[in-house]
């Protein structure tokens, strides 16, 4: 069975849709009394031993799972939903990082096994505990009842194929979480109530400003937001400062897709190097590493979600575009506008870190005698992230080139938007609103 399930995947690889088509008809002909339900096992067991093999090679559940998703379809996706969730049932609790069970739980929607039954496994199990549907034998006999595929059971079996194809594919990654098993509770999950409040309130003022569609209004609330950040972050560092606590620079990858999957790329630059933090873009994968110390990488990830709103607002305010001809030119001014977006907010970025950076210096002169050590070490959590980035990449890094805007039109806008955008508790560029 398993030489069978290998022969059709490799036929996928080559392209070999006759062989492929042949072994399809193989495994879904029931030839023998419980020839399905031995089929249904032994995908099973294939797939989720490629779900523990992505872990090993870095991926994280609602990494494996986008990736599927771009690859092939929403079906896919749930059948990759439904191996993650088996495979997770041979974990304790206590051994799962809590950033890994939120993943698991944020794609267990996905799972059309889901909602098959009421009655879920609960508590860790062995490798034959099953899912939703009961055993791995009844697998793909319970797809086929529910009509979840096309073609009937052969449309079960191609489906769980092809997601074992690309299960079997999958790039090394860096390992950012420990994996399942091997979780000890960390700092990270022992975070300070204060620091989860306020990282709620930030949350909530952003969803409000991205909800509201009074732009003065959402100008006020991302402000406000963005204040709280620059405390949070800076706060952090002055603790590190103060207390000598061994603080270690960690990643986080975020995922960018297309459209103008360039730009985007650019803005997140932009808005980790002005947080102290390096980026390395997978552009195959869609995926941008950050690499930081936690604070700053909780503000680059809620301050370049919330400028990437606000910029994709101003984009779709700005309507389509034409040349004088009446070609469209909608693409070249949402890209130069991007661009330049990205290029505007860096520059001031860099300006209103570096105020921050003063007054909190300038402050811990003033109440201790060890504020005159901030600024070095500072300089000592840049050099430890570039550290930590030659640890973790090492010679594998290229450059890119830099992603041209060539829309003069997009290029103005951006930059007026940029202006009008809220950073830190820095207000609007003065005399930029009627441009």
């Amino acid at each position: 069975m398993a030489s069978l399930i290998g022969e059709a995947v490799f036929a996928i690889c080559g392209g070999d849709q006759v062989s492929y088509g042949a072994c399809l008809q193989q495994l879904a002909n029931e030839r023998t009394p419980g020839w399905t339900r031995t089929v249904s096992r032994s995908l099973v067991e294939v797939l989720r031993l490629s779900v523990t093999a992505a872990w090993r090679h870095g991926w994280q559940p609602a990494e494996l799972a986008r990736h599927v998703g771009r690859q092939l379809s929403g079906t896919h996706v749930s059948i990759t939903a439904d191996m993650i969730a088996a495979e997770m049932h041979g974990y304790a609790a206590a051994t799962v990082d809590a950033r890994w069970a939120a993943q698991v739980a944020a794609i267990s929607a996905a799972s059309l096994g889901a909602t098959a039954s009421e009655t879920a496994v609960s508590g860790p199990g062995g490798a034959g505990s099953g899912t939703w549907w009961g055993t791995d034998a009844e697998y793909l006999g319970a797809w086929r009842e529910r009509g979840l595929a096309d073609a009937g059971l052969r449309g079960v079996i191609a489906d769980a194929i092809e997601t074992l194809h690309v299960l079997s594919h999958l790039a090394v990654l860096e390992r950012l979480l420990p994996l399942p098993g091997t979780a000890r509770p960390t700092a990270h999950e022992r975070a300070d109530p204060a620091d989860e409040r306020l990282l709620g309130k930030i949350r909530a003022l952003l969803a409000k400003a991205e909800s509201t569609e009074f732009a003065e209004e959402a100008e006020a609330l991302s402000a406000r937001a963005q204040e709280l950040m620059a405390k949070y972050s800076i706060d952090h560092a002055l603790l590190a400062a103060e207390s000598g606590h061994a603080e270690e620079p960690c990643g986080r990858r975020i995922a960018v897709d297309n459209p103008y999957e360039a730009p985007k790329a650019s803005l997140l630059q932009t808005v980790a190097q002005a947080n102290r933090c390096r980026v390395i873009w997978s552009k195959e994968l869609g995926l941008v590493t950050v690499i930081g110390f936690p604070a700053d990488l909780d503000a680059v990830e809620l301050l370049f979600t919330s400028l990437l709103v606000q910029a994709d607002s101003a984009m779709l305010r700005a309507g389509a575009k034409r040349d004088t001809y009446g070609r469209s030119r909608t693409r070249a001014f949402r890209q130069s506008f991007l661009v330049s977006y990205a290029v505007r907010i860096g520059e001031r970025l860099a300006e209103a870190t570096g105020h921050a950076e003063q007054q909190a210096a300038a402050q811990q002169a003033t109440e201790s005698a060890g504020g005159k050590d901030l600024v070095p070490f500072l300089a000592a959590r840049h050099r430890a992230v570039d550290d930590a980035v030659d640890a973790m990449f090492g010679d594998t890094l290229t450059r890119s080139r830099a992603v041209r805007a060539t829309d003069a039109e997009g290029w103005h806008s951006g930059r007026v938007a940029a202006d009008m955008a809220s950073l830190h508790n820095h207000a609007a560029v003065p005399g930029t609103a009627s441009a």
